[in-house]
């Protein structure tokens, strides 16, 4: 029989000494793997863009949700073309 480590219940993320319950480690792992897979297949990620704008661009207004989606749809098949930062 197995015996698990008294911290093996930590998901990854998590600070040390903590403990996450099943359920909140798998909500996480699941969004994070619906991230990346929006990444791979080049869907806009609202909340990514959120985190990034509150990282690096504090002071700078931030687009409400549909002009995000919006902006992104016209970035990816406007007249310019797709185009890298």
């Amino acid at each position: 029989m197995k015996t698990r480590h008294k911290g093996a219940a930590a998901a990854v993320g998590a600070a040390p000494g903590e403990t996450r319950s099943p359920r909140v480690a798998l909500r996480d792992r699941l969004r994070a793997l619906q991230q990346a897979s929006r990444q791979v297949f080049g869907i806009p990620d609202y909340e990514r863009y959120l985190a990034h704008m509150a990282a690096h661009h504090a002071g700078d207004p931030v687009l409400s949700r549909r002009e995000f989606f919006a902006h992104s749809i016209d970035r990816k098949y406007g007249k310019s073309g797709p185009r890298c930062c």
